[in-house]
């Protein structure tokens, strides 16, 4: 893979599986949602690290640390997306995972193994990453439905 820098974008060529080429461009609007779920992923892995050193939810643990890391990691497999179907079809996973663990999150508030700062900062910064997301989806399928008149 070849990568160049030109202005606000980062351009990554990359060979597809019949040897033409394409060009992913990640605007910077891409780039802070990236960094959002990577930030929010890292404080899920110190929330789920500090639960487990309290010797607190730890029933819960598991579930809130993948669905927490998921959200990240799909975000960034719709950046290579094939097509815009497959755009919109890794951001409803990514989407999907949000809202399971603001869920997570809850529920660990409801049974007082997180304080209530803690639980409205990152609660808060969840809640954020799931409306940039039903935007981006709902604006990518707008567009997507305007291209096929």
């Amino acid at each position: 893979m070849t990568e160049f820098r030109i202005k606000n974008y980062e351009l990554r060529v990359v060979g597809c599986a019949d040897l033409e080429l394409r060009i992913i461009a990640m605007s910077d609007f891409g780039k802070m949602i990236d960094e959002k779920c990577l930030m929010f992923a890292a404080r899920i892995v110190n929330l789920c690290c500090f639960l487990d050193s309290e010797k607190k939810g730890k029933h819960i643990i598991d579930q809130i640390m993948r669905s927490g890391m998921s959200i990240g990691a799909n975000y960034s497999e719709a950046e290579c997306a094939i097509s815009d179907n497959d755009f919109v079809a890794k951001l409803y996973i990514s989407l999907k995972e949000c809202n399971e663990t603001l869920y997570w999150l809850r529920l660990l508030r409801k049974i007082n193994d997180l304080d209530e700062k803690l639980f409205c900062s990152i609660y808060d910064d969840g809640e954020e990453i799931k409306r940039l997301l039903v935007s981006i989806i709902k604006t990518k399928r707008k567009n997507m439905s305007e291209n096929n008149s």
